[in-house]
């Protein structure tokens, strides 16, 4: 079964393909993704990596942890679970005024 990591600390000049060739040490990776902003396209400076095995991504959390890629040294560690957001999002106006019931 694959394994999620997340990879912090990315150099803006990291591409999903650097990602993928240093992951490769520590076994088959699955997937390389740098997460960019939506409105600019520039990289956010992290990024998930999905190892084949768990055995795998253990390794690559103690082999790559820590090490220089592109001039920064990455942190590496096991990707959590996305929490839905709070709110719901947009909206909520609220009803207006009530105006001039005046007697």
């Amino acid at each position: 079964m694959s394994k999620r990591l997340y990879v912090g600390n990315l150099s803006w000049d990291t591409t999903d393909e650097n990602l993928n060739q240093a992951f490769s040490q520590a076994g088959t990776v699955t997937s390389a993704s740098i997460i960019t902003d939506r409105d600019t396209g520039r990289a956010r400076g992290f990024g998930f990596v999905e190892m084949s095995t768990e055995e795998e991504a253990q390794a690559a959390i103690s082999t790559i942890d820590g090490l220089e890629l592109d001039g920064r040294n990455i942190r590496v560690s096991e990707a959590r679970e996305r929490t839905p957001r709070a709110g719901g999002g947009g909206g909520g106006h609220g009803g207006g005024g009530g105006g001039g019931d005046r007697w």
